[in-house]
């Protein structure tokens, strides 16, 4: 399969032939990419699928066609068509876009932008934005003047040691020599580096002319909003790499722990939570714009941390999408801080700030966003210890998604909300997306719910709070025969090809094995589930989908 993307987005070749052919939908999502890092379109295989109908076959003269189209209906937009032929058989469009050097548009002067995988329009001021952030050039490529040998001989062998030992690059890099690692993620061009590789590589002095190298603050303050002590990384000596395990290690605060109620034991938990805080600076470092002076300042309270970023939000990203939209300002940085295995992919770091926080009973992070700056508040404390306890029960027991954690963990800390309230607190926008987020957690019997469609109330049984050991059996062992269905269609999904006894002991033991057999019996009679086998030596997968 073929997720949609920054990069990516699937169309069904009737967008583009027959009656149903929509030119103007395909023009937006040009300019879509254009307007972002470029993108290809893959025109004739639907969405959710890897591949197209395997008889599927292109006209050739439709080539010719879509290059013509584009250039009547877009402005600035290289886009370049060229017929594939799949795996199976089946023919489809590749269509590539390229960055545009300056702001792409419509024929009729309208304006989009890829954020996730999304179109968003750009309207209003944040047309200047669009066109104040694409300089012709990215501030990344441009050229330092540095000399390509000026390189710091530390800074240079620790990057190239960790490209080779880290397990998400290809065998084909890791064999470069380290001049061909320069040139292979965009720190040099010809003779001399470019502006991100003297920002990563140069010497304290060559970052220092740079102008814009991160600078960064931590300020303590006590109750009544008295500076009490500060740290500061202002003299361009570390690169953004180095910065984060500086300010991790030297602001002791981060070492601090204390202890929370288990029943009649104490567990010691971390004041704050090591990849909650990575995660947080990497963000600022990586997303910051770097063509903009200002320091990064994490203002440390005696029950909160704020992390300042000086700059806005990248275009199409707000406070209120964080979760779902995902822009990269600086590619480059973004790539390097990857592969080196410092944060997370495309579009998932704060979906880990969110689990990390709401698995361990704290509130979720508080992104703002000022004229030029943004911030994020994370709380201190854990407010209510026995949602950390539910939260570890229940992912060891049915190993939760890291969606149905965050959904659990939003709503163990209030007394129910409702379907509206639930959308607005995890950015969902109609029931369908909703549904994608509570996943499991009704069938498992995690998640309550009391009255219809927006009017649904959603709530997690204060019991389950209140029982330390989750007795959840007691009401698998009332499992509703389509719930049950469902929770084995959600087990087969992520194990096929598995026998009962492994479904069963997934599931939890607790559920009747009759009861368990009718199901898939049930299953396999409406062609959901295929079983292979006879007996006890039987498996069972789900049926491919025709």
């Amino acid at each position: 399969m073929i997720y949609e993307g920054q990069s990516y987005d699937l169309k069904s070749l009737r967008t583009i032939t027959g009656k149903t052919a929509d030119w103007e939908a395909l023009a937006r999502d040009c300019v879509c990419f254009a307007n972002g890092a470029g993108g290809r379109l893959l025109i004739g295989i639907e969405d959710g699928e890897a591949l197209p109908p395997a008889k599927q076959t292109v006209p050739p003269e439709l080539l010719d066609r879509l290059r013509k189209r584009i250039g009547e209906l877009t402005v600035n937009v290289q886009a370049l068509p060229s017929l594939q032929c799949a795996a199976n058989g089946g023919e489809f469009v590749e269509l590539v876009i390229d960055r545009s050097p300056s702001v792409a548009s419509t024929r009729d002067g309208r304006y989009f932008l890829r954020v996730g995988d999304s179109c968003q329009p750009v309207l209003g001021d944040d047309v200047l934005r669009l066109a104040n952030e694409r300089p012709g050039r990215p501030w990344e490529a441009m050229d330092s003047g540095v000399p390509r040998n000026a390189a710091d001989a530390d800074k240079l062998a620790r990057f190239v040691q960790g490209i080779r030992s880290s397990d998400r690059v290809k065998d084909s890099v890791k064999e470069k020599g380290a001049d061909e690692l320069l040139t292979h993620y965009g720190l040099a061009q010809g003779n001399t580096f470019t502006r991100l590789g003297v920002l990563l590589l140069g010497g304290t002095a060559d970052r220092r002319a740079l102008g814009t190298a991160p600078l960064v603050q931590a300020i303590k303050y006590d109750e009544q909003g008295q500076k009490i002590n500060k740290w500061v990384w202002d003299d361009c000596a570390l690169s953004p790499v180095e910065l984060v395990d500086a300010i991790w290690g030297e602001v002791p605060d981060f070492r601090e722990s204390y202890e929370v109620a288990e029943g009649l034991y104490r567990r010691n938990v971390p004041a704050y939570d090591e990849k909650v805080v990575r995660e947080l600076l990497v963000n600022a470092l990586v997303h910051r714009p770097y063509t903009q002076q200002g320091d990064i300042y994490l203002n440390l309270h005696p029950e909160r941390l704020e992390m300042v970023n000086p700059g806005r939000l990248p275009l199409g990203v707000t406070p209120r999408n964080m979760l779902h939209a995902s822009r990269r300002r600086n590619e480059g940085l973004a790539r390097v801080f990857h592969d080196l295995g410092l944060m997370e992919r495309e579009g998932s770091g704060f979906d880990l700030i969110y689990d990390r926080l709401l698995s361990q009973g704290r509130p979720a992070p508080v992104p703002e966003e000022g004229s030029d700056w943004v911030k994020v508040t994370i709380q201190r404390r854990i407010v209510k210890p026995e949602v950390m306890r539910l939260l570890t029960v229940a992912d060891e027991r049915f190993q939760l998604t890291q969606r149905e954690r965050i959904t659990l963990g939003v709503l163990a800390q209030t007394e129910g909300m409702t379907a509206r309230e639930l959308g607005a607190a995890l950015e969902t926008d109609g029931a369908d997306e909703l549904a994608g987020w509570l996943g499991r957690l009704q069938t498992l019997a995690l998640v309550q719910s009391s009255g219809r469609t927006q009017g649904t109330r959603y709530f997690v049984d204060p019991n389950l709070l209140r029982g330390a050991d989750l007795k959840v059996p007691t009401t698998l062992l009332r499992i509703e025969p389509h719930r049950l269905m469902e929770l084995v269609r959600e087990d087969l999904r992520r194990y096929p090809c598995s026998k009962i006894s492994e479904i069963s002991g997934r599931i939890g033991p607790e559920v009747n094995r009759s009861q368990l057999k009718r199901a898939l019996a049930g299953l396999v009679g409406i062609s959901v589930v295929v079983m292979e086998g006879e007996r006890n030596g039987a498996r069972y997968s789900l049926a491919v989908e025709k």
